[in-house]
């Protein structure tokens, strides 16, 4: 599904995106936005990882979940 919208550039930009998408400025600002969104997931990844890092006391949990994690099970992997 695609949808219609409107944007106001200056006449700068304008210009830029005339001259770098050529006749496909749709697909050209799609692109850009796809890389933008995959950036922004990036970040809030890593922010994520790092909140995670820094909280002691779920590394505490994780650590006692990995010694529980085989208690009593054998390997029985064929």
């Amino acid at each position: 599904m695609t949808h219609r919208t409107t944007i106001t550039l200056d006449d700068e930009s304008f210009i830029f995106l005339n001259s770098i998408a050529g006749e496909n400025r749709s697909a050209y600002i799609n692109e850009l936005l796809k890389q933008e969104r995959m950036n922004h997931l990036k970040q809030a990844l890593l922010k994520a990882n790092q909140e995670e890092a820094a909280d002691s006391e779920y590394q505490d949990e994780l650590k006692e979940w990995d010694t529980a994690l085989s208690d009593g099970l054998t390997n029985d992997r064929v």
